[in-house]
C-alpha cells in the first residue's frame, strides 16, 4: 500500500478518475496493527478494482482533519477528487467489514461511472 507523505500527494491521489480507498491510520494505534496482517491480502484481491493508499494521521495530520477522520484506522473511497462513500467510526474493523466496505465502494463507484457515461450519450 503506497504511503502518502503530504497533503499535497493526497491531493493528486484523489484525483484519479479510477476508485482511490484511503486507509487512515497511525503507528501507536492498536486497531491499525490488528488489520496490518491480513491488509495485503485485501489490497492484492482488489488490486484490479481499485488503489489503496495509507495516510498517517500523525505524519499527514491536516489531511485527516480536512477529511474529517475522528477514529482509526478509518478508510474513505474517492474517485476525480470526490468522496464516494466512507467507512469510518471508533471500533475494531475485521477484514470481512473492511472488503464488505471495499465492496460498496465499488458499486457506488460503479453506479456513479454508468450514471455519468448515459448523460454523455
Amino acid at each position: 500500500m503506497k504511503q502518502v507523505q503530504s497533503a499535497a500527494e493526497f491531493q493528486v491521489s484523489i484525483q484519479s478518475r479510477n476508485l482511490v480507498v484511503a486507509v487512515f491510520k497511525a503507528d501507536w494505534c492498536g486497531d491499525c496493527k490488528f488489520i496490518d496482517p491480513f491488509m495485503p491480502d485485501v489490497e492484492e484481491k482488489y488490486k484490479d478494482r481499485l488503489t489503496l493508499i495509507e495516510v498517517d494521521v500523525d505524519k499527514v495530520g491536516d489531511v485527516s482533519q480536512e477529511q474529517n477522520i475522528l477514529g482509526i484506522p478509518s478508510f474513505v473511497a474517492y474517485a476525480d477528487g470526490r468522496e464516494l462513500v466512507r467507512f469510518v467510526n471508533k471500533l475494531r474493523k475485521s477484514r470481512e467489514e473492511i472488503e464488505d466496505f471495499l465492496n460498496k465502494a465499488i458499486d457506488v463507484y460503479r453506479t456513479l461511472n454508468d450514471t455519468a457515461e448515459r448523460k454523455e450519450e
